[in-house]
């Protein structure tokens, strides 16, 4: 009997204890679900328009877009030399040399005839810095261009500008004959005096 009472007593003890630990982590399992489900104050504030009221309006800066400019220009030698260093690669290759005109600007050449001949329309044209003359005809490379058609009082030229970032623009370019000196369109001595005879031989 004894026995029996030690034993309901340590079983009760046992119970109590287990009830109180089964309390304990219920409550502390629902004070942590209260405190995951309430949002957290947040401090930051919020700027309606986001900018800051009570900060001086400064307008904003313009951002200025920077253009690539034109790529330098070899000066004529440095072309001239980078020309005979082709030809002299095409020569020892047995290839066929470049044209000298690839050494020439657009701009540095000077129309001084234009002519038909057995392979069609052919121009005259002189370099202005090395005093040369050269005959072109239709597809004739330039340094920055190319001969694409000849007409009758013209050339047409398709010009090719390279810029520092490597875009390329191309555009038409005319070229006219060159116009007569005015040494050259002065007339002869004697010409005057013909013109005069001639008007006298045949009065109206």
């Amino acid at each position: 009997m004894i026995h029996d009472n030690k034993t309901s007593r340590v079983w009760l003890t046992a119970s109590l204890l287990g009830a109180m630990l089964l309390m304990s982590g219920l409550a502390v399992t629902a004070v942590a679900q209260d405190e995951q489900t309430q949002p957290k104050a947040t401090t930051k504030k919020v700027v309606p328009g986001g900018r800051d009221p009570f900060k001086k309006y400064e307008p904003p800066r313009a951002v200025i877009k920077q253009t690539a400019g034109q790529a330098s220009i070899p000066s004529i030698q440095d072309r001239i030399n980078r020309y005979k260093a082709q030809k002299a690669a095409a020569m020892s290759a047995r290839m066929p040399a470049p044209k000298p005109t690839t050494a020439l600007l657009l701009s540095e050449i000077q129309v001084i005839g234009i002519s038909r001949t057995p392979r069609g329309y052919a121009a005259i044209v002189e370099a202005t810095p090395i005093k040369l003359s050269y005959v072109i005809y239709p597809g004739e490379p330039f340094y920055d261009g190319q001969l694409v058609a000849i007409e009758d009082n013209r050339l047409v030229f398709r010009r090719e500008t390279v810029f520092t970032d490597g875009r390329r623009e191309r555009s038409v370019e005319y070229k006219g004959l060159r116009q007569p000196s005015p040494v050259n369109a002065m007339p002869l001595p004697g010409a005057a005096n013909t013109s005069q005879s001639v008007a006298a031989a045949n009065p109206q």
